[in-house]
């Protein structure tokens, strides 16, 4: 069973990791069609850049050993995004293609935080 997890822990954390990079790139980038999109639904145009370095740094906070806590909160962060931009996309009505890509982002999140291995979680005091 442990190889198994292993397995999947580290097949969702790298298309995790390969879409948020993908994503922050284009958003740091601006192009037009996510510059677009993000005046459909209300942001300013300089929140692509907070959140394309955000994402750039939670991938490497991610990918890395150790740092259990940043990783904990890396994980908050992503989680909170792409529930964000699926409410976001949610509430300016859009078609299911527009909600399907965050949608699967926060899936493989959850997946990458609920099997990622012992080495990578917090340690729990007990008392």
């Amino acid at each position: 069973m442990e190889k198994k997890n292993k397995i999947i822990y580290w097949i969702s954390t790298l298309w995790l990791a390969l879409g948020m990079a993908s994503t922050g790139i284009v958003q740091l980038l601006g192009v037009k069609e996510e510059t677009e999109m993000m005046a459909h639904l209300g942001y300013p145009s300089y929140f692509l850049t907070i959140i394309g370095i955000w994402k750039i740094l939670g991938v490497i906070a991610i990918l890395i050993p150790k740092f259990t806590l940043l990783k904990e909160w890396t994980y908050a962060g992503f989680f909170f995004a792409m529930s964000g931009a699926i409410v976001s996309h949610i509430a300016s009505h859009d078609a299911i293609k527009e909600i399907f890509p965050p949608l699967l982002l926060l899936v493989l999140t959850l997946v990458s935080w609920y099997f990622r291995p012992v080495n990578r979680k917090m340690s729990t005091v007990t008392s």
